[in-house]
């Protein structure tokens, strides 16, 4: 009987599994059997196709994902490369990453592709009767399936996304892996047809899974094709050479697969769609829809409003497949916007060295050291290099990165509400460090004056939200003393909250541990919204000192303590507080 039972909960799991039908276009909503559906998803970045910056190896001019590999091939040999790659495969993108983002909240991967993973360079293909062959390679494939069988797994769409298309997409080779001493995706018949063949491929092999989310089908095309246009085709007017693609791209998808949704992208990294409405694109599929892109401006309605005239002209669904590489103020903005306006996204990346992804990435010192070594145009020995990027690989390992609690309520929560939450769980008596304020929006959680990076609209540099880059990605800006995080760069008027549960009402004392190297710092302390002490903070040089501040009076149970910054300067990095007398 118990084995029955647990057959029939199997048979019931397995049919709710596969009751959400394909995922498919209906008017301008992307649906499932059960209604609607919001794509909440994350960009697997680095993982098939590596980037200079995700590398940190611009400052050495290796910028691209095959200029790192030869730059290894000519550093480690071709045995040791191979080794490295295969334990990078392994080791970056696994199932208990997957696993996470479905315990956080999110629904879906769009898995950055590099044709090479799959396919070889049409210049390293045979020709046989003058036709260009097209070889498989199984790596791709094999951990394309891997991640098709752990979204089935946690009921998790995978959309496949051509970020690295034969012959590069676009003049920013960063992205693209475009060699500007080869034909392009754009200059070479045989890249087209290879990208055909490689969509036909792919598509045989997952037309019949209902977790596979769509087709993405070129990543960013950014090309000039006119005399006197932008070379990464920003306001081209012309752009039927891709439309004819994704045209040609589309109709080879289904000789084999009319399941599953296609994904089109326009020009300028994917959002000028001039010339798509006198194409004849728009008639060939309806189970189509538009992608675009939104980095470092404004979170206004006026920022998307062109996206939804373009969805009801259309009748095509919206959904924007990639953001990201901004502050918590700029995440949660930005996808309240889309989902007020019903429209799903895709985030990048999930893992990287820096501090504004859901996984950071710590980097090995053997591959600073490497790294360093590249840029002063020197070389490690064979040993040395090999360790420091297997380190490098090892370091992406889940288990081996620090989870981004502040970035994943800023996409999660924030959006949808303005509470507050506490960062850390505080002790009365224990130091806690100012840089575990509580999470939540600025002007909410904390106040800092610059908050996010909107250079595009401003017009500007990159405005630096967080000066030490470093812990969290709010704006409160925060650095590093014998690896302890501090709050720093203060300025007048800026503060902080800290949610706190007291355990009696009496009279306290705070200790602030701080560095106030020209001049004396000023702060004030709030408690439920009222002013309880002000705290001058004398000029300490260039030594970090303890100082004390008593008779404050605090309420039994869970208060809010405000620390205001009244004069700027000053860097804090703990406060503690200690119980004097019973009221």
């Amino acid at each position: 009987m118990k084995r029955c039972i647990i057959f029939l909960s199997l048979l019931v799991s397995s049919f709710l599994a596969n009751g959400q039908g394909f995922l498919r276009a209906d008017g301008v909503d992307i649906i499932n059997d059960n209604g609607p559906v919001l794509l909440r998803s994350i960009g697997t970045g680095n993982w098939m196709i590596q980037e200079g910056y995700m590398m940190q190896s611009t400052g050495a001019k290796v910028n691209t994902h095959t200029q790192f590999r030869t730059k290894l091939e000519e550093s480690i040999g071709k045995h040791k490369t191979e080794k490295f790659y295969k334990t990078w495969l392994a080791n970056h993108f696994t199932k208990a990453d997957l696993d996470s983002m479905k315990a956080w909240g999110f629904n879906g991967v769009r898995v950055a592709l590099h044709y090479k993973w799959f396919t070889l360079p049409i210049e390293e293909e045979e020709l046989i009767d003058g036709k260009m062959t097209n070889t498989w390679l199984e790596t791709g494939f094999t951990y394309t399936d891997k991640l098709v069988e752990w979204c089935t797994e946690n009921e998790m769409y995978l959309i496949l996304d051509m970020h690295g298309a034969p012959g590069g997409q676009g003049k920013d080779a960063n992205i693209s892996d475009y060699d500007k001493h080869k034909p392009s995706l754009w200059e070479s018949e045989e890249n087209k047809d290879k990208l055909e063949k490689l969509w036909i491929e792919l598509a045989s092999r997952y037309k019949n899974e209902k977790w596979i989310g769509g087709y993405d089908l070129i990543n960013e095309p950014n090309w000039g094709f006119a005399e006197g246009d932008h070379q990464n085709g920003c306001g081209c007017k012309e752009n039927d050479a891709i439309w004819d693609l994704h045209e040609r791209l589309i109709k080879a998808v289904r000789t084999v697969d009319q399941n599953h949704i296609v994904y089109i992208s326009g020009n300028c990294w994917g959002n000028n769609y001039d010339g798509l409405d006198t194409h004849s694109l728009r008639e060939v599929d309806d189970n189509m829809v538009i992608t675009f892109h939104k980095y470092w401006n404004y979170n206004t309605d006026k920022s998307v409003q062109a996206w939804l005239d373009m969805r009801e002209k259309f009748q095509l669904p919206l959904w924007m497949s990639e953001a990201g590489e901004n502050s918590n103020t700029w995440f949660s903005d930005c996808i309240s916007l889309f989902e007020k306006n019903n429209i799903g996204w895709s985030w990048w990346p999930v893992k990287k060295q820096r501090m504004n992804n859901v996984l950071k990435v710590k980097t090995p010192e053997t591959y600073k050291a490497l790294l360093k070594a590249w840029e002063e145009g020197k070389t490690l020995s064979v040993k040395d290099t090999y360790k420091a990027v297997m380190d490098y690989a090892e370091a992406h390992k889940n288990e081996n990165c620090e989870v981004a609690y502040d970035v994943i309520y800023a996409m999660l929560h924030q959006p949808h509400t303005n509470e507050t939450a506490p960062f850390k769980s505080h002790k009365i008596g224990e130091p806690i460090l100012f840089a575990d304020y509580d999470m939540g929006k600025n002007e909410l959680a904390y106040f800092d004056n610059v908050s996010a990076d909107y250079h595009i609209d401003k017009n500007s540099d990159w405005m630096v939200w967080n000066s030490g880059y470093v812990y969290r990605n709010d704006g409160v800006d925060i650095g590093l003393h014998e690896e302890i995080p501090f709050v720093g760069w203060t300025e007048k008027g800026e503060w902080m909250n800290y949610t706190l549960n007291i355990p009696s009402e009496a009279t306290y004392k705070i200790d602030i541990n701080y560095l106030a190297e020209n001049k004396e710092g000023l702060v004030r302390l709030k408690v439920n919204g009222k002013s309880v002490q002000e705290c001058k903070l004398s000029q300490t040089g260039n030594e970090w000192v303890t100082q004390s501040f008593e008779g404050i009076q605090l309420p039994k149970g869970q208060v809010e303590l405000r620390v205001e910054i009244m004069e700027g300067g000053m860097k804090l990095k703990s406060f503690t507080i200690l119980k004097t007398q019973k009221i």
